[in-house]
């Protein structure tokens, strides 16, 4: 499944899914049972592959069957937006193997998650970005580059601004609405592609850690990219969206992500 905007930028969506995932446990609504019928609508952890510049880095680690999907030297790093277990949980087998470091970037976290910082292994977590931090990935040449975009979240979370060439990708989830600073930071930027956290559907009261459609859209409007997509998708939104079409000014520009889907810009 490929929504190809062409260039430079691949993303492949890997998880779709909030912490409960879709089928979500002892759940026998419309998207519950639907995923267990087709595998094509279930909702994995939210993570993706990201590929720039010749390197292939994840965003987040919460699929726990990694050492089968990406073997020892198929990854350049990984890029941890935070350290809640439903985006950490697959690193716990990886720090007991063996071999060359795999670098894994996130937010400062002194508490980090379970014990993974004092069993770490072949894991190095010892260059956590600053908020606001441009770092150069990649070789000489081929480098691309990722920033790191303070998200609202209950717990310290990154999002990243990835740029190759003239193309801009933002990937945001875990976040309830963005902050000012962050906004207005990335308003300049003309996004080709923005991933945006958007798990419940609209509710009266304001989330607690993750956005409704409504704040979702609120911070459509405020970024404009040319592309959306939304992630960190629970199977209530689910729900919602077969009885509720989104409004006739955004539908066409976006896309409420599947496990498997591909971004190209």
């Amino acid at each position: 499944m490929s929504a190809n905007l062409s260039g430079a930028l691949r993303l492949t969506f890997l998880g779709t899914g909030d912490s409960a995932q879709t089928p979500a446990y002892g759940c026998d609504c419309l998207a519950c049972e639907r995923a267990r019928q087709n595998e094509a609508y279930r909702r994995r952890p939210c993570s993706a592959l990201l590929e720039a510049g010749g390197q292939r880095y994840l965003i987040d680690s919460g699929l726990v069957d990694l050492a089968e999907r990406f073997p020892a030297g198929s990854l350049d790093g990984i890029l941890q937006t935070h350290y809640h277990a439903d985006h950490a949980q697959g690193l716990l087998p990886l720090r007991w193997g063996e071999g060359a470091p795999l670098p894994v970037f996130g937010p400062p976290d002194a508490e980090g998650f379970a014990d993974l910082y004092q069993h770490h292994g072949p894991l190095d977590f010892s260059r956590p970005f600053k908020a606001f931090e441009r770092r150069a990935l990649g070789k000489p040449g081929q480098h691309f580059f990722v920033t790191a975009i303070p998200l609202t979240h209950s717990k310290i979370t990154f999002g990243y601004l990835i740029e190759s060439g003239d193309q801009k990708l933002a990937y945001l989830t875990d976040t309830i609405g963005l902050p000012d600073e962050s906004a207005t930071f990335l308003q300049p930027f003309r996004l080709d592609a923005l991933i945006l956290d958007c798990a419940y559907p609209p509710q009266l009261d304001r989330p607690r850690n993750h956005n409704d459609l409504t704040r979702a859209l609120t911070d459509v409007r405020a970024l404009n990219p040319v592309k959306t997509f939304l992630t960190h998708i629970s199977h209530h939104l689910d729900v919602w969206l077969e009885r509720h079409p989104l409004p006739n000014d955004f539908s066409s520009a976006i896309t409420f992500a599947r496990d498997g889907m591909v971004v190209e810009c």
